[in-house]
């Protein structure tokens, strides 16, 4: 299992956490009562890129280890660095339910053919596993969507051993539409402003008519 090093913080303010080069940080859960820490930056950051939201990490305090998930990351708005962390606390002998990101790999044999383009409907699926088991995201081959008939269902996913669906097994992941080639619009016929023309050419004659009549 991952570990990160944390730190019990009482009375710190956050802006001298921050300062330091750590992260305010706190866990709960699991007949845990809120307890906020922090946590060394850059380990952080490159722990995430390992685990994500669904692989288990167990924050060591030294006297106490806590295995946990990441549950929410507060940015900073502008620089998108994170500026709080909420871990949930798990028990490891116990099934979780999480949202487990998708990675699409490989290019579809329809776009190759230019038969048609991939339409990715779903890009995470819910599953359930000890948390030891997690998957850090669940990879799907889009290679064998050939035909515009091909289609990927939730439970043609290949799960790693100990993880089960939660998703609905029905549910589409991935399909192929079909090209659709844009056609030129013919110009439309107005045929209000060809009668307002002609009214007018005709109402411009016969003023002309008018005049030359008036000057005989």
């Amino acid at each position: 299992m991952l570990v990160l090093q944390a730190t019990k913080r009482a009375g710190e303010k956050t802006d001298s956490v921050r300062a330091s080069g750590r992260i305010p940080a706190v866990f709960y859960g699991f007949g845990k009562e809120s307890t906020p820490v922090s946590v060394p930056s850059i380990d952080f950051i490159k722990l995430f890129k390992q685990a994500g939201e669904t692989t288990a990490i167990t924050l060591d305090l030294g006297s106490e280890k806590v295995p946990t998930l990441i549950h929410d990351i507060q940015r900073d708005p502008v620089t998108g660095e994170p500026i709080h962390v909420d871990f949930l606390v798990v028990d490891m002998n116990k099934e979780a339910e999480v949202s487990v990101p998708i990675e699409f790999t490989g290019l579809a044999e329809a776009e190759k053919s230019g038969i048609g383009m991939v339409m990715k409907v779903m890009h995470e699926v819910e599953v359930r596993a000890l948390p030891a088991n997690l998957p850090h995201s669940i990879v799907v081959d889009i290679t064998e969507l050939i035909t515009l008939q091909d289609v990927i269902h939730a439970k043609d996913l290949a799960l790693p051993s100990g993880v089960s669906l939660v998703t609905n097994g029905e549910d589409v992941v991935a399909s192929v539409s079909a090209y659709v080639e844009e056609k030129e619009e013919a110009p439309v016929l107005d045929l209000d402003a060809i009668e307002v023309e002609k009214k007018g050419k005709k109402e411009e004659e016969e003023g002309g008519e008018k005049t030359e009549e008036s000057a005989s």
